[in-house]
């Protein structure tokens, strides 16, 4: 029985709130530890102001952690956030159906397409309340996610080294939490399992941002072949 229209659009609002505050607090981890990159505050800010992706801005400041902020690193850091940004043309690919941005329009959806918005709309199953779920959990995410960022990077040189509070796990502990419900069957869990395994081995030897797009292939993998998946839920 379909949910009544007044509770569905709560409880949208409730899921993008949630996930918004939620990702939004370890933006506090990505500020401090982009200030003790050797960023300023403002560099810090412009970047989740306007590259707005997690896991490419982590990317970005660990290269530059590592290589400084000369012009190699800067040239390192900008191709590892771009390896993990690719993932978001994907998003983009599905995204752009519902939405149906045109012109300058496209500028705001496509800077709020990532993880978390994709997430929320695609698990809705009428059309308005994906589209609900995508620009108030995007809209959510990138107030918290800014906000965030600032007291991070304000506060980073009074926390010392953010590493030792744990804030440079906190990215992906909370995205472990994002995706975790949606690992209840048998196929979705082995992709991850297998992810994780291929992220893992492959990362002492290749650069940042590409053991990311390696692991991505077993999802592919998976998919073409529908490997563990019962062979009455395949889509006709």
């Amino acid at each position: 029985m379909a949910k009544p229209k007044n509770q569905r659009e709560f409880s949208v609002l409730s899921i993008s709130l949630g996930v918004g505050f939620a990702t939004g607090l370890y933006g506090i981890s990505f500020g401090a530890l982009s200030v003790s990159a050797g960023l300023d505050i403002v560099q810090t800010q412009v970047l989740s102001l306007l590259m707005f992706s997690g896991g490419s801005q982590f990317a970005f400041i660990g290269v530059i952690a590592a290589a400084g902020v000369g012009g190699i690193g800067v040239g390192a850091a900008v191709v590892s956030a771009w390896l993990l940004g690719i993932r978001n043309g994907f998003y983009a690919l599905r995204m752009a159906p519902l939405l149906k941005p045109l012109g300058l329009g496209k500028l705001i959806p496509a800077l709020l397409t990532i993880d978390e918005s994709t997430a929320v709309a695609t698990a809705q199953k009428e059309i308005a309340d994906q589209k609900k779920g995508f620009w108030l959990t995007g809209a959510a995410v990138f107030v918290f996610w800014n906000l965030m960022t600032f007291i991070g990077a304000v506060l980073g040189d009074a926390l010392g080294d953010p590493k030792n509070f744990g804030l440079d796990a906190a990215a992906a502990a909370a995205f472990l939490g994002l995706i975790w419900p949606r690992l209840m069957e048998r196929q979705t869990f082995a992709v991850a399992a297998l992810a994780i395994l291929i992220a893992t081995f492959t990362t002492p030897y290749l650069p940042a941002g590409v053991p990311v797009l390696v692991a991505g292939l077993s999802a592919v993998m998976f998919g073409l072949f529908n490997w563990l998946k019962p062979k009455e839920q395949v889509i006709k």
